[in-house]
C-alpha cells in the first residue's frame, strides 16, 4: 500500500520516454473478487502538443508516406459541417489522426510483415448512424515505405469541421493495466456500486478514477462515455478486438496524471497521487485538442480472424 504522498517532481519525460504514474492503491481483485480475470494491458498515449516528424509516432503530426500511393479523400455526398452551406461535390483531402510505430507500443500486435499504424479520417460529419469523421485505417513495413518515401506536406482539406482536426502532438506510450469502466456496468450492473461508494468513504479513493481509464490509449478497454457498443466482426461474427481509443479528455489530475507533470508547488504535500493537479505551465499541451462531440471519443476495432485484419470503429460524445 503506497504511503498516499506524492514522490518528487521529477525531469520532464521526452517524446516516445513512458511517463511514471502513481501506482494503484488497493489490490482491485482482492477488494472486489467479481472482476478477477477482468484486467487489461493497456498503453496510455499522452498525448503533448509538439513537432513530431514523420518517423516518429504522433497523434495529428505527419505521416510516412509512399510516394507513388495517393493521398485519401472522401467524395461522400453526404459529409457536411453543421450549420454552414452544403460542402459541394469536390472531394476533400483527409487529415493524418494517428501514427504508431511498433517500437513505441510493444503491446500492440501488428499483422505479419507490418510495424507501422497509420490512421486518416475525413474531417467532416458523416451521416453514416455516428454523425462523426469517417476514418481509414493502413498498416505498412516501415522500411519499405521509407525507402519511397514522399517529402513535403500532406495536401490540406479544403473545407473541415475544427472539431475533427488534430493538432501534431507528440507521444510517450505508457505500459499500465485497467479493469473495466462502462464495460463493467454491462456484467454486473448495480452488483458492485455499493462497495464503490464503501471504498471510497473508507480509503478516500474512487475505484473509477484509479482503475480505469478514459483517455487516448492502445488496448484495454474502450475509452466509452456512454453505454457501450461492442462490434461484431461482418465477415466471421466474432466480437472485435479493442485496437485503441482517440479520446478528447486527458487527465489533468489524479493517478493517471504523469508524476512529472505535477504542479511543483504540490511537492512534499501531503496530498494523495490519485489527487494531485497539473502543473498550470504545462496543462495547454495536454491533448490533441479535438472536441469530438461533448468530451467523446472515436474508438477502434479490428477482427484478427479474417484475412486483411477488418476494421471498424465506434463514436460516442
Amino acid at each position: 500500500m503506497p504511503s498516499g504522498h506524492t514522490q518528487p517532481h521529477t525531469a520532464k519525460a521526452r517524446p516516445s520516454e513512458p511517463r511514471q504514474l502513481a501506482p494503484i492503491p488497493f489490490d482491485v481483485e482482492a477488494a472486489f473478487p467479481e472482476l478477477t480475470g477482468t484486467a487489461r494491458e493497456v498503453t496510455l498515449l499522452y498525448p503533448r502538443a509538439g513537432q513530431p516528424g514523420p518517423g516518429e509516432s504522433s497523434i495529428g503530426g505527419p505521416l510516412l508516406w509512399p510516394a507513388d500511393e495517393p493521398w485519401p479523400t472522401c467524395a461522400d455526398p453526404d459529409h457536411y459541417k453543421p450549420l454552414d452551406p452544403p460542402v459541394g461535390p469536390e472531394p476533400v483531402s483527409m487529415v493524418p489522426v494517428v501514427q504508431l510505430y511498433a517500437r513505441d507500443v510493444p503491446g500492440l500486435v501488428f499483422p505479419a510483415g507490418t510495424d507501422l499504424l497509420q490512421i486518416l479520417w475525413c474531417p467532416l460529419v458523416h451521416k453514416d448512424g455516428q454523425y462523426a469523421a469517417d476514418p481509414r485505417l493502413r498498416w505498412r513495413d516501415t522500411e519499405l515505405t521509407a525507402a519511397g518515401a514522399v517529402a513535403g506536406e500532406p495536401p490540406r482539406p479544403r473545407t473541415a469541421e475544427g472539431d475533427y482536426l488534430p493538432r501534431a502532438c507528440t507521444l510517450s506510450p505508457t505500459e499500465a493495466v485497467e479493469y473495466p469502466n462502462w464495460d463493467l456496468l454491462e456484467r454486473f450492473g448495480d452488483l458492485l456500486d455499493e462497495r464503490f461508494e464503501h471504498l471510497k468513504e473508507e480509503q478516500g479513493y474512487d475505484y473509477f478514477e484509479v482503475a480505469t481509464t478514459q483517455q487516448s490509449k492502445v488496448g484495454g478497454y474502450p475509452g466509452w462515455t456512454q453505454q457501450p457498443d461492442w462490434p461484431d466482426c461482418a465477415g466471421c461474427g466474432t466480437r472485435m478486438e479493442h485496437l485503441l481509443s482517440i479520446t478528447a479528455t486527458e487527465p489533468g489530475m489524479g493517478r493517471w496524471l504523469p508524476l512529472d507533470d505535477r504542479d511543483p508547488r504540490q511537492d512534499g504535500a501531503p496530498i494523495p497521487a490519485w489527487r494531485t493537479e497539473a502543473d498550470p505551465a504545462v496543462l495547454d499541451t495536454f491533448g490533441h485538442d479535438m472536441c469530438l462531440g461533448d468530451l467523446g471519443g472515436m474508438y477502434f476495432f479490428v477482427c484478427r480472424l479474417c484475412p486483411g485484419t477488418p476494421y471498424t470503429h465506434r463514436y460516442d460524445c
